[in-house]
C-alpha cells in the first residue's frame, strides 16, 4: 500500500496541463465526447479533476491544508474510474495518478472524515460478507439447482466467484446463471464456495479504507488454495480488477490464473468447444467497464527505483492493456448482431457512474454519467448498449428506466443466451 508521503514525486511533477480532464488529442472524434473525467465535467472546478486532487495531496502532505467537509466531498465525488491516469500518462507516464487518488482517500478515512453510505458499505462487509447489506446466508442463492461442486468439500480445476452485485441482483440473476450454463454446455467442470462465498474486498479499497481488504483477501486466498483450483473465472469486472491488480500489488496474490467470463468465453470459442448460434438483427455497441478495461491491466511487479522517469515501459500500467478484444470477439462471433463503436472506447471510455462509492453516497452523480454514455451509445446508431459488469449494467438499467429511454442494456452473456435460443 502506497501512502501519502511515498507519492510526492507524482505529486510535484504535475504539469498543471488539464490533459487528465480530456480524451488524448489524437483520439478525440467530436467536442461533444471529448472529455474523460466525469468529475470535473459534471462539478466544473479544476480541484475536481485528477490535476486538482494531486495538487491538493501536496498541500495537504506538506501541512499547508488540511482535509475538511468540502475537500472530503471532493475527493468522493470520484468514480476511481482511472481515465485521468490514462490521459495523463498519454503525455506524463512518470506519475502514477490512480495511486495518489487511492492514498489520499485512506488519509481521509484516517483522520476521520468518512460517508455514511460508505460506513454502511463498510458494516456490510463486515457482518454479511456482502457490500449491498444483505444476508450471507442469501449469498449462494443464485446457484441454487445448478449442481456446482462445493469447494468446500471437493477439490476442483476451475472456481467460479460470482462476486456480490451478481450474488444478489436479482434483476441480474437470469446473466450469472446462464455464464454457468454456459460452460458447463462446453465440457467445464466449475466449483464455486456458495453461501461461503465473500466480497473480494476491492470496492473497501477504494473506498479508503484499505485494511479492511487484506481481511477479504486472506480469505479468498485461503479458501483458493483449499479448493485446487488451477483458474479462478468471475464475471464481476470489479473482482477481476481486485483479483488481478489489488491483491498481488500488496501483497496478496492468490498464485492462480485469473480470467473473466467473457475472456474465458472468447477462448473456448477458440478452441471450439463453444458454438453460437444466429441472433435476433440487432446493432450494438459496446461499452469498456473501467475495472476490466483500462483498470483490468495485471499489476506489473519487478520494478523497485526510485525515479519514475526511468522505469521501463513494461512496469508501467498505461491502461493500454487491459482486456478489451475478447468481448468484442464474442460480439462479433455472433451472426445477426452489427457491433459499432461509440467514440470514446477501450483505454479511453467513459465511466458508466458505478465506481468507487459514487452509487450508493452520490446516486445523482451516478445517474448523470451513465446517462452520457447512453447518450454517446445513441449518437453511435446503437439500439442496445451490452457490457461485461453488473455494476454498469444495473446503473444504465436504472438510468434508463428512471428517465423512459428505450435503449436497451445487455451482458454479454445475455447476447449468447439469445443466440441458442434463450
Amino acid at each position: 500500500m502506497n501512502d501519502l508521503a511515498t507519492l510526492k514525486s507524482d505529486m510535484e511533477g504535475c504539469s498543471r496541463c488539464s490533459h487528465c480532464k480530456w480524451v488524448p488529442m489524437a483520439q478525440i472524434k467530436s467536442w461533444r465526447f471529448a472529455k474523460i473525467c466525469p468529475s470535473v465535467d459534471r462539478y466544473n472546478f479544476h480541484a475536481y479533476s485528477g490535476g486538482g486532487k494531486l495538487i491538493a495531496s501536496n498541500s495537504i502532505l506538506e501541512g499547508r491544508s488540511e482535509v475538511t467537509d468540502p475537500v472530503m466531498e471532493i475527493v468522493y465525488r470520484c468514480q476511481l474510474c482511472g481515465a485521468c491516469q490514462v490521459s495523463c500518462q498519454a503525455y506524463r507516464d512518470d506519475i502514477d495518478l490512480a495511486d495518489v487518488l487511492l492514498a489520499l482517500r485512506a488519509k481521509c478515512v484516517t483522520e476521520g472524515y468518512v460517508l455514511p453510505e460508505h460506513l454502511l458499505m463498510i458494516e456490510s462487509m463486515k457482518k454479511e460478507d456482502n457490500t449491498l447489506g444483505l444476508l450471507k446466508a442469501d449469498r449462494g442463492v443464485w446457484a441454487k439447482d445448478l449442481d456446482l461442486i462445493d469447494i468446500n468439500t471437493q477439490k476442483v480445476e476451475v472456481l467460479f466467484h460470482a462476486g456480490c452485485r451478481y450474488s444478489y441482483d436479482e434483476d441480474l440473476r437470469s446473466s450469472v446463471r446462464n455464464w454457468v450454463r454456459l460452460f458447463r454446455n462446453a465440457g467445464v467442470d466449475l466449483g464455486a464456495a456458495g453461501p461461503e462465498e465473500s466480497c473480494c474486498g476491492g470496492r473497501a479499497f477504494e473506498m479508503g479504507y484499505q485494511g479492511e481488504m487484506k481481511n477479504f483477501a486472506e480469505d479468498m486466498i485461503g479458501r483458493i488454495k483449499a479448493s485446487g483450483a488451477k483458474l479462478l473465472v468471475t464475471p464481476c469486472s470489479d473482482c477481476y480488477y481486485t483479483f488481478k491488480y489489488l491483491y498481488p500489488k500488496n501483497g496478496m496474490d492468490a498464485g492462480l490464473r485469473v480470467l473473466h467470463a467473457v475472456e474465458y468465453a472468447d477462448l473456448l470459442i477458440k478452441q471450439g468447444r463453444l458454438k453460437l448460434g444466429k441472433c435476433a438483427s440487432l446493432r450494438v455497441t459496446y461499452h469498456d467497464p473501467c475495472h476490466l478495461g483500462r483498470r483490468g491491466e495485471i499489476y506489473k511487479m519487478g520494478w523497485n527505483g526510485v525515479n519514475k522517469l526511468h522505469r521501463p515501459v513494461r512496469f508501467k500500467q498505461m491502461g493500454n492493456l487491459g482486456i478489451f478484444d475478447p468481448p468484442r470477439n464474442v460480439i462479433r462471433s455472433i451472426p445477426g448482431l452489427d457491433l459499432v463503436e461509440m467514440e470514446r472506447i477501450r483505454e479511453y471510455s467513459w465511466c458508466c457512474g458505478a465506481g468507487g462509492g459514487v452509487l450508493e453516497a452520490f446516486p445523482d452523480f451516478a445517474d448523470w454519467t451513465a446517462r452520457d454514455r447512453i447518450e454517446e451509445a445513441r449518437a453511435a446508431g446503437a439500439e442496445a448498449i451490452v457490457t461485461a459488469c453488473p455494476w454498469c449494467e444495473r446503473v444504465f438499467k436504472d438510468a434508463i428506466a428512471a428517465g423512459g429511454d428505450p435503449m436497451k442494456v445487455y451482458d454479454v452473456i445475455d447476447l449468447i443466451t439469445m443466440s441458442w435460443g434463450g
